[in-house]
């Protein structure tokens, strides 16, 4: 259901896949006196594209299935998300797994419980009709970049991985919300963020084409969005975190492949989402799903290695001077396994 408020192998994901993926949870029947338990995540950001599969999951009755009624709220960032689930004004959480290691580094009991964008979704981009062709063209040039953020923090990764001189590129402070029309009207050749928020509302509001440069293809790993949990939920119901997932990654799956429906249901919980640009966001997002690592595996399954990186970038550019290390962050204790959770390569969708 929507937020009231309070705070508190693309074959194997048809209808049959959905139910053989949940049989391995507990089910609660029509039939049966049980009432559904009442859950609330929080997502990362406004109602949109890449988080729909949470709606899905609630519309779809994947929650329903393993006996949850889940309120599905907006976030405020995912600093305020981690916060939220830090504090158990939330059960769960859909956040950065970048913050996830910062605020854990400063005493957060939180842990990420499954990875849904394991790739770094966070990209320099351009016009691609400008003569910015190549990250290397980025010397000589202006980037927008919102200070203090994420991408802001890993610049200086990107610009190591990719051979490139700091000291010719021009960085300017600038709103997350502004650099799509500064880069569209031509204030700034160039703005970093998060891709699959920024490059549809560049392609869809100003009817042109970007080219997107991914920190990852500059080396730059870094563990994105993943559903997040106190500790404590953890220890106290084990089963809770196991169905929810199961049910939340459904809920994805059956979104990519069903993307008209997804964006749908998406709409019932805020009609002013505008479809070509939640169509293009889910796109983009599909790109973060899988991490060299992670490829072949199930979705949701973290990489030790993302996280061992993730916690580098973190020490070097981050500003996490306290000691941290992957294993506080992560666990694969509750992702399910089996194959119909395995989701196709980006390029399965002709993107």
């Amino acid at each position: 259901m929507p937020y009231d408020g309070s705070p508190s192998r693309r074959q194997l994901l048809s209808g049959a896949g959905i139910a053989a993926g949940l049989a391995a949870v507990p089910l609660v029947h029509a039939g049966h006196a049980q009432s559904k338990r009442q859950v609330t995540v929080r997502l990362d950001w406004i109602y949109q594209g890449p988080n729909a599969g949470f709606m899905v999951a609630q519309d779809k009755g994947f929650y329903e299935q393993v006996g949850l009624n889940v309120e599905v709220g907006p976030g405020k960032g995912s600093g305020n998300t981690a916060q939220l689930v830090a504090s158990k004004a939330t059960q769960f959480g859909f956040a950065d797994g970048y913050v996830l290691g910062n605020g854990v580094s400063k005493g957060m009991n939180i842990r990420a419980v499954a990875g849904l964008y394991r790739r770094d979704p966070t990209a320099a981009v351009v016009l691609a009709d400008s003569d910015i062709k190549t990250p290397k063209d980025l010397e000589g040039k202006t980037i927008a970049i919102a200070a203090g953020s994420t991408q802001f923090q890993q610049w200086p990764a990107f610009v190591k991985g990719c051979g490139l001189d700091a000291s010719k590129i021009r960085i300017v402070n600038i709103d997350p919300a502004g650099s799509p029309p500064a880069l569209i009207t031509g204030q700034v050749p160039a703005i970093a963020g998060y891709a699959l928020g920024q490059v549809p509302s560049v392609e869809i509001r100003g009817n042109t084409k970007a080219r997107v440069f991914w920190y990852a293809d500059c080396g730059v790993t870094a563990v994105s969005n993943c559903i997040v949990v106190h500790n404590d939920l953890i220890k106290e119901d084990p089963e809770l975190v196991r169905s929810f997932i199961a049910a939340t990654l459904k809920g994805f799956l059956y979104g990519r492949q069903n993307l008209d429906e997804m964006i749908a249901i998406a709409r019932k919980y805020s009609p002013a989402i505008e479809p070509a640009i939640a169509r293009r966001e889910a796109e983009m997002s599909w790109q973060s799903w899988i991490s060299p690592n992670t490829k072949g595996k199930p979705f949701g399954w973290m990489s030790e290695k993302d996280w061992e990186e993730t916690v580098e970038v973190l020490k070097q550019y981050g500003g996490v001077t306290a000691p941290l290390q992957a294993q506080q962050l992560y666990t694969n204790d509750f992702v399910p396994t089996g194959v119909e959770f395995i989701p196709p390569p980006a390029d399965a969708d002709k993107m």
